[in-house]
Order: C-alpha cells, then structure tokens, then sequence
C-alpha cells in the first residue's frame, strides 16, 4: 500500500451531502489539513468516496441506520456508516449478502461502509461462549445455533460483505476488570491482529485497522500500540473503552493514547457517545467514532439538542407550538411543533422514531462539521466553551 499522506493545506470546499466525487482514487489514504492543539482535521479517501475527519459514523447494524432510508443519512451529511458483522453473519448471512452483490448494494448505500470485526458483539451479546486461542465459540442470541469466530474468519466474512474499512479481530473485556485479565485479552488481541492482517492481505482500495487494547492502564495502552504499530495498519482503533469505565477514566485514557498512535494514520474511537464525550474525544486528538446513541434515543423520545438532551414524552411539550431547536434545519425542526413530536411520541406513532432519529443524526453531523470549522480556522477552544456553556443553559423555559 501507497504511504499515506499529510499536508497543511486547508479543507477542501463545503459539498452537499452525499455528493461523492465523479473519480475518486483507487486506494486508501489519509490527508491531514490541520490541527489545533491536539485536535486534527483531515479527509479519508477511498475509492467509494471521501471521509470528512473528524467523522461520526452512524451505526446501521443490520444493514440499516434503523428508522432511516439511506438517501435521509446522507442528508445529514453523514460521509461512511458502520455494518455489523456478528449481526449480519447471523441474519442475514455474509456469503447470502455476497451472491447479493455485496453490503454497498444490499443496503443501498454507494459511500465508505466500516465493519466491525464481531469480536465485541460475540462477548457481549453470544451466549454460552468458549474463548481459546483459536477464536471464540458461541451460540447466536437469535436461534441459539453454535458458530466459531476467528481472525480468519472475520477478515472473511468482512471480505464477502465488501467493506471499505475493516477491524481486526479483538477481545474486548468489560471493565472494570483485574489488570491480568486485561493484560491477558490485550496480548492474545494483539496475537489476533497479527492474524488478521494476514488473513486481510493485499487488497487495494480496501483498509485495515488495528484495535489497540488495555483498559485504564498506561502500560498496557502502550505495548498493545507498540505491537499494532509493528505489524502496520492502515489505521488505528481505540477500543476497550466505554465498556463500564466512566467519562473521567475514559477521558484519562484518551489523554495519552492517542499520541501512542503514528501521526499519519486515523486514529478511531470505538463505541462513542454522547455530544460531550465527542467533543472531548476530538480535542484529544480523535478522529472517528460511532455510537447507536442518536438512533437509539430517537426511537425513545430522546432528542439531543444544542441545549442539551429534550425528553419529547414529557407533559411540558404538549400544548407547545415552538421547535425542537430553532437552529436546527433538519425536518423535525423545520416542519413540526414541539405539541406535535410529544403526540407522536406518546401515541407511538413510527413517524416519531424517523423525525427524531433523523433530528440527533443530523445534530451529530452539524456538531462534527462545527469541530471540522473550528479546528481548521485555530478556535477549537473557543467553539468547545460554546458548546459546553449552550448544554450547561439547558433547555428553553416552557411556555
């Protein structure tokens, strides 16, 4: 694979969502554009079409950003999303997904796809499981049907579903747990993606990322970084956080971490989060993250805002004819009242989980174009006080 590069130029111009361009290269690289004290901004270029960093991706599971058509991602200016690839090994199966034309045409979604390796997925959610060295045995949440995971086999079956971006296979303890046991998941993690880079191969246009591991400890963070840099990814994950550990020890972690990393490769936070978690996690140097967060809250009534999270169900919103957010040009701001996503919400209605799922995809995707702008033009610090100072108001006084 080509080096990748990095430069000072600036950003490149402002595209309409969705927009991909007419030639795009024929492998995976990674421009750096600028930084700001630790914050960087860049674009990911592939040849299915380019990654605006800092990125978040929403997460589409099963093959679906759930209460949302892909042509409605796109119009919040979301440039890659996540598939899944414990889900969609299960249901509806990698090699059914392949003969299918591949998870691009399945889903109907022409931009960048990143799958994850399954590894998470298999510890948190697979019963009766059985971990060696080889993989992992489990029996499927859905039918109880038995299968093995390993790093061959996930490199496979992220291979049949024809992702632009794919994670090694990893162990992910929950935490908190015994260092040893961290320390333990770590090494073989770190055997694993010796594997999965093996397994990947030489597939031109396509990149893998190294998953670096070792909960809260230093030590640990940096062997595992030491070990993913010497085998070489295309780019570099952070996981194991999120998992139980708390924002404080989180944003802890991510003090060190990512300087752990090569400079020249982007650096991905698994699993993250919420608007604050983001921004903190940006300005530490962080380049991707995901979270099912504003799909999953849209579809309990929970709408993030500029002022800090609505509750839509509550009995304050009911005779309220004002938007969500009057700043906010997504369609449940533009179109409806505060009266009426409370009665959708109440009465059940599908309609709900599309406005509001599409209103906290569309905020995300401002927030990050936000950072983008702030990072380029050296304010990072000053747009982080507004945000901070806009959710600490609160939301506006009922009527």
């Amino acid at each position: 694979m080509a080096p990748l590069r990095s430069s000072a130029a600036g950003l490149a111009p402002a595209r309409p969502p969705g927009y991909h361009r007419a030639v795009m290269p024929d492998r995976f690289r990674f421009t750096l554009t600028a930084t700001d004290g630790k914050a960087r901004t860049g674009v990911i270029s592939t040849p299915r079409g380019e990654i605006r960093t800092p990125a978040f991706m929403p997460v589409g599971t099963a093959a679906t950003v759930k209460a949302m058509l892909p042509d409605s991602v796109r119009a919040t200016g979301a440039d890659v999303l996540l598939g899944n690839t414990y889900h969609l090994m299960l249901r509806p199966g990698a090699e059914r997904i392949a003969r299918l034309g591949g998870l691009h045409r399945f889903m109907n979604w022409p931009g960048p796809i990143l799958t994850d390796s399954g590894g998470f997925q298999v510890m948190s959610l697979a019963a009766l499981r059985r971990l060696g060295e080889d993989g992992v045995t489990f029996s499927s949440h859905i039918d109880g049907s038995k299968h093995h995971l390993t790093p061959e086999r996930s490199m496979e079956i992220q291979r049949l579903l024809g992702s632009d971006i794919v994670m090694a296979f990893d162990e992910c303890p929950a935490l908190p747990a015994p260092e040893a046991e961290v320390a333990r998941a770590m090494r073989l993690s770190m055997r694993w993606a010796q594997r999965s880079r093996e397994a990947f191969g030489d597939r031109p246009g396509h990149a893998l990322f190294g998953i670096m591991q070792g909960g809260v400890s230093r030590e640990l963070r940096a062997e595992s970084a030491a070990a993913l840099t010497a085998i070489g990814f295309d780019g570099y994950a952070i996981g194991g956080l999120a998992v139980g550990e708390g924002q404080a020890a989180m944003f802890g972690v991510l003090d060190y971490a990512p300087d752990l990393l090569p400079a020249d490769r982007p650096r991905y936070l698994m699993g993250v989060g919420k608007p604050d978690d983001i921004v903190g996690a940006v300005l530490r140097g962080v380049d991707m993250m995901d979270c099912v967060l504003p799909s999953r809250s849209g579809r309990t009534g929970q709408a993030f805002t500029r002022r800090g999270v609505v509750n839509l169900r509550n009995a304050r919103h009911q005779d309220d004819p004002r938007p969500l957010d009057d700043s906010c040009a997504c369609p449940a701001c533009r179109s409806y009242s505060r009266a009426y996503l409370h009665h959708v919400v109440r009465a059940g209605e599908i309609i709900a989980a599309m406005l509001l799922t599409w209103h906290n995809l569309h905020y995300y995707q401002d927030l990050m174009a936000g950072l983008r702008a702030a990072i380029a033009s050296g304010r990072t610090a000053d747009f982080a006080a507004a945000f901070a100072e806009g959710r600490a108001a609160g939301d506006i006084e009922p009527l």
